[in-house]
This record gives C-alpha cells, sequence and structure tokens, in this order.
C-alpha cells in the first residue's frame, strides 16, 4: 500500500508523517529541517528555546539558566530556528509545537506565526482558545493533540461556538508516547486507554464535525504500525521516538545513550507539570533515588501548573532545569525523554534512512 498525501489546511505534506516535537532542544532545526526536506512533516518544539546555541540569543541568565518565560521562550531564538530549518526544507510545510500548559502560551503562538510556521500543534492540555492567538495568520493550519473522543469534542464545540473554525487536522496520542501523556498513572496502562481503543472512537467523532484529518501517535514505530493506525481510520501518524536514533536530533546525547537503553530503563515517572511523563532512568532521575538532586529553585517559570516551583518541590525536579541539562548533554542532571519503544533504537541512521524505510511500499 502507498502511502498518500495528507493536506493540513492549506498545506499538503507528501506524506502522511508527523514528526512529534520533542523539547528542550531535541527537534528544533536540524531534525525538523531534515524531517520537512524528505517530504514528511518536521516540527519544531517552542519549549526551551532559551537553550538554544548555549543560550546565544537569552536576553537574561540567572544562575546560567534562562531567567523567566521571556527569556525560557525565546522569540529571537525560536526565529533563528525556524530561519535555520528553512535553509533545509525551503518551502515545504512546517510545524511548531506549542505546549498548552506552559507560561504565555499565547504569546509563543504568535512568536511561532510571525516567524513562519504553517502548522501550530498544542497539547499538555485543552487549547480552547488556541484560534484567538492566530486571527492574523488566516494560513496557519492549528492542530490540537487529544486523549479521547470527548476532548475533540469539546474543542471542537468551543472553537465553532466562538471563531467559527473547526481543528485543521487532531492527534490523537495514545499512552505509550514520551513525555507527557494525556492520562492519569493508572490508565496509561488500561487496555481501553491504548491507541488502538481510543483512535476508532476519535475518528468517529472528528467524521461529526466535517473533514478532520486524524494524526494517530503514541508508540507508532515501522510501517507495520503506520498502515495498522491508517487501517483504523487515521489519515497519518505521528513519530518522535524514532527520529530519537537520527543523526540530526538536536539533542546530540541522544545518539550515544539510545542504542544502550534497555526496556527496563523506561519509566513513567511524576511531572511538575501535572501528567506522568515517559523518561530514562539515568541523570536527575537516579539523583532522586539517591537523595542527592539538585536543589529546586524557580528560575525559569516555564508551565503554569507547576506554580513557581510548588509542584517541583512535591515530584523532586525542576524540569525546565532537567530537559535544559539534558540539551546540553548533562548526563548527571539531565532529564531525557522517551517513548515506550525507545529500546528498539539499535543504531543511529540518516532522517533520510528512516523515512525511506518508512515510506517504502510493502
Amino acid at each position: 500500500m502507498q502511502l498518500k498525501p495528507i493536506k493540513i489546511g492549506k498545506h499538503i505534506i507528501k506524506y502522511p508523517i508527523f514528526q512529534g516535537g520533542m523539547g528542550v532542544g531535541i527537534s528544533w532545526d536540524k531534525l525538523a529541517g531534515s524531517v520537512s526536506k524528505e517530504g514528511a512533516l518536521g516540527i519544531v518544539s517552542a519549549v526551551g528555546t532559551g537553550y538554544y546555541k548555549q543560550m546565544h540569543f537569552t536576553q537574561k541568565l540567572v544562575n546560567l539558566k534562562p531567567f523567566e518565560a521571556i527569556n525560557f521562550y525565546s522569540k529571537q531564538a525560536l526565529q533563528e530556528i525556524i530561519k535555520n530549518a528553512r535553509k533545509l526544507c525551503g518551502d515545504n510545510p512546517l510545524g511548531v509545537n506549542i505546549l498548552y500548559a506552559i507560561n504565555e502560551y499565547g504569546r509563543v503562538v504568535r512568536d511561532a506565526c510571525e516567524a513562519g510556521a504553517n502548522i501550530i500543534i498544542t497539547g499538555a492540555g485543552l487549547p480552547t482558545n488556541m484560534p484567538e492567538f492566530t486571527k492574523n495568520f488566516s494560513d496557519v493550519a492549528l492542530v490540537p493533540i487529544v486523549s479521547s473522543a470527548k476532548a475533540l469534542r469539546i474543542i471542537c464545540k468551543r472553537w465553532k461556538d466562538r471563531y467559527a473554525k473547526i481543528p485543521d487536522a487532531v492527534i490523537v496520542e495514545g499512552p505509550l508516547s514520551g513525555g507527557h501523556q494525556g492520562f492519569s498513572y493508572e490508565d496509561c496502562f488500561k487496555p481501553e486507554c491504548q491507541l488502538e481503543a481510543i483512535l476508532p472512537k476519535v475518528v468517529d467523532e472528528a467524521k461529526q464535525w466535517g473533514d478532520i484529518p486524524v494524526i494517530a501517535a503514541g508508540g507508532v514505530w515501522d510501517r507495520k504500525d503506520i498502515d495498522t493506525m491508517i487501517s483504523l481510520g487515521a489519515s497519518g501518524v505521528q513519530m518522535g521516538t524514532r527520529f530519537l536514533g537520527s543523526l540530526e536530533c538536536d539533542a546530540q546525547a541522544y545518539r550515544d545513550i539510545m542504542p544502550k537503553i534497555t526496556k527496563e530503563d523506561i519509566v513513567l515517572i511524576k511531572s511538575p507539570v501535572g501528567y506522568p511523563a515517559r523518561a530514562i532512568k539515568m541523570g536527575v532521575l537516579e539523583r532522586l533515588e539517591e537523595g542527592n538532586a539538585p536543589k529546586i529553585r524557580c528560575v525559569s517559570n516555564c508551565v503554569s501548573p507547576c506554580h513557581r516551583g510548588q509542584e517541583a518541590k512535591k515530584v523532586g525536579y525542576c524540569i525546565a532545569d532537567s530537559l535544559g541539562a539534558g540539551h546540553l548533554g548533562d548526563r548527571v542532571n539531565g532529564l531525557y525523554f522517551t517513548g515506550a519503544n525507545g529500546y528498539r533504537i539499535e543504531k543511529i541512521q540518516s532522517v533520510k534512512e528512516i523515512i525511506t524505510e518508512l515510506v517504502s511500499d510493502v
């Protein structure tokens, strides 16, 4: 079966494959630009752009960390990332992932649109006011991430009532993805919450609102998985973890880490964001077990649910500091996210090799 192009808003993507937006600094210009160049959709993560190029574009640092959300989500750095991604992919569609839970969400959405993003993807909460921040950018497609048909129903109703708009596509993410999950810890393990179970329900809900392409995400690994998701009604898939094993991954530490980990090294943890998250048991997570994790002091004020470090103190680590350290390659203090299939990365490949493997006719 040959994979068909997919249209998201006004943008046509040659292969119906989204590269998941991964931060801090996992999918920036090199990875996202390379993926879009090869005909899939490269997605820049807007999380922690203040760390880009050794914090070169950050206006103010405190303790060698971006100070406050205005610097942690650096507009100038995001512009530079998108500009450099464009040098790789040209006019091919390029997306930006912006978590709804971040501080200054609306400002970052506008920053991404002004920088030239074609598609905005948002999860980690229900982005019921997402269109509010893109009024002056009619060509920008809006794609929320949901974990249930009910969540899509709420978004569609709010958007239609308030903005006379429905999503240009929707990503339904199951609980095998890397990073934050849209489920409680217990629900992550329930059969009825797995991607294969929730996807058909989201597809049915999408049909009630019009022609909304549904993108399946969370544990999608190879061409067989892609074909399975399409057979269940998806128009395409999103894959993040698979690209942790790419030469172009912007967080270079992953190139060395991923081929060495085992299934047992991947754990579901508590996060200051309020959702469970999937990560590799190393770095700050090992220090937590040893009882010598870094002292928490909220410098970057990254996500609103953390309440200026209060939730970070409860779980024992600052997510901004830990992900930032991971991007910089700090194996002692870093936090390293991966999906449940991360242990399946046996070798590091180029983005071109990965996508060629995924799109070859079978």
